[in-house]
């Protein structure tokens, strides 16, 4: 029978087999000790912006098998306790409650998509759960209005740095083309990469947030062409939109380089194009730890593609660094829980301190000034069209 409580005023009664394990000496601490350490889960598994967390959802579901197939944390096994939010943010919003104020979780991990995570957080902050996401809009973290809310992500600002400075310092182009859907990450992708490409110089022809269902991207591509675009530069984690956007370059046989966001080089965008070759000149965001230089993966990430091989966990139709940045976010919980246990202050305490902490996806630091973790240097581009175990090789004009 299980322990059963309920409660008069401010006194919990035991009944049933909870009022004899009292009564024969078992206190409540070891019963305590053997429950599980329960992390409050929030991926879009379902939905337009589901290719994120389809594959980040691999990782994080190994990285949790393997500990406690291993016997747990000191005897207490991880129980993630999953809540699609179906790539909407009410649902994330509605999630939140369930896991931080009736299921207790000690950890919650997402959302995993920024336009759910801006709807999410401050609730999350609000009820005063430790939070660790990777989404890249900047005003996510904040450690004044956030204090609990950790990165382990590059931001927005950092991505757009990236990709700028490829348009800019390798292609040497001088008018381009910014489009996004018109979700939270969407919209606030193109509200901060188009001043940084004006202040460097750069001339944006054209510039829109398009609804992602869209089913006809041509009038907004002759709209870019007509205005003399020498690259596009979309940002959306929706790969039918994407796709779009690549077969209808290539239907108007434009040959005007692509660069922009990661899912450009995912499975499922693959996928969806019309014709293989409508993959080439298309350069994509991705992170120097889980890409090809030289023909080879860095080590961490060539022992991690080793082990989802002999885990059969299928990493084909999605990206490494999503896969591997699951990996990581368990693992960066799983690290805490042994070292400072699950309340929420130790949690924050432990966080508040890593520097260094060497994930296959990236290196993570914080501060308790600083809650972004990401090192400018690990955010590069790549070349998609020469995908292999969900990895690319660096994009044409960087350094092995």
């Amino acid at each position: 029978m299980s322990v059963k409580r309920r409660t008069f005023g401010r006194r919990q009664v035991l009944s049933g087999s909870g009022a004899v394990a009292l009564a024969s000496g078992l206190a409540a601490p070891a019963i305590a000790a053997n429950e599980p350490i329960k992390i409050g889960y929030l991926p879009a598994l379902t939905g337009p912006s589901s290719s994120t967390g389809i594959g980040i959802n691999r990782g994080t579901q190994l990285a949790v098998d393997e500990i406690n197939n291993a016997g747990g944390i000191n005897g207490r096994k991880i129980e993630l306790i999953v809540r699609d939010t179906q790539s909407d943010p009410t649902k994330a919003v509605n999630a939140v409650a369930e896991l931080a104020q009736r299921a207790k979780a000690s950890v919650i991990w997402g959302p995993l998509n920024s336009g759910e995570a801006l709807a999410a957080t401050p609730l999350i902050a609000r009820d005063k759960v430790p939070m660790l996401h990777p989404c890249w809009v900047d005003e996510l973290i904040d450690v004044k209005k956030y204090p609990m809310s950790f990165r382990i992500a590059p931001t927005n600002t950092q991505i757009g740095k990236g990709a700028n400075h490829y348009v800019v310092d390798v292609m040497k182009l001088k008018k381009v083309a910014v489009v996004s859907d018109t979700t939270g990450y969407g919209t606030a992708s193109v509200n901060t990469y188009v001043p940084m490409l004006k202040a460097a110089g750069v001339d944006v022809v054209y510039t829109n947030h398009v609804d992602a269902a869209n089913p006809d991207l041509k009038p907004e591509l002759l709209r870019m062409q007509s205005a003399g675009a020498q690259a596009i530069m979309p940002w959306s984690v929706n790969a039918g939109f994407l796709s779009r956007i690549l077969n209808t370059r290539g239907a108007m046989a434009w040959d005007v380089p692509v660069i922009g966001q990661t899912t450009l080089g995912s499975g499922q965008t693959k996928a969806l194009l019309d014709k293989p070759e409508y993959w080439n000149k298309v350069y994509s965001n991705n992170f120097r730890n889980v890409c090809f230089a030289g023909g080879k993966l860095p080590p961490r990430a060539a022992e991690f593609v080793e082990r989802l091989k002999k885990s059969k966990v299928e990493f084909g139709d999605t990206l490494l660094w999503w896969v591997a940045l699951g990996w990581d976010g368990a693992q960066m919980m799983i690290d805490t829980f042994k070292a400072v246990g699950p309340k929420a202050e130790e949690v924050v305490g432990y966080w508040n301190k890593v520097k260094g902490w060497p994930g296959v996806y990236g290196t993570v630091t914080w501060t308790p000034e600083q809650h972004n973790g990401f090192p400018d240097e690990e955010v590069v581009m790549c070349e998609v069209n020469s995908l292999k175990d969900g990895a690319f090789n660096l994009a044409p004009g960087y350094s092995s």
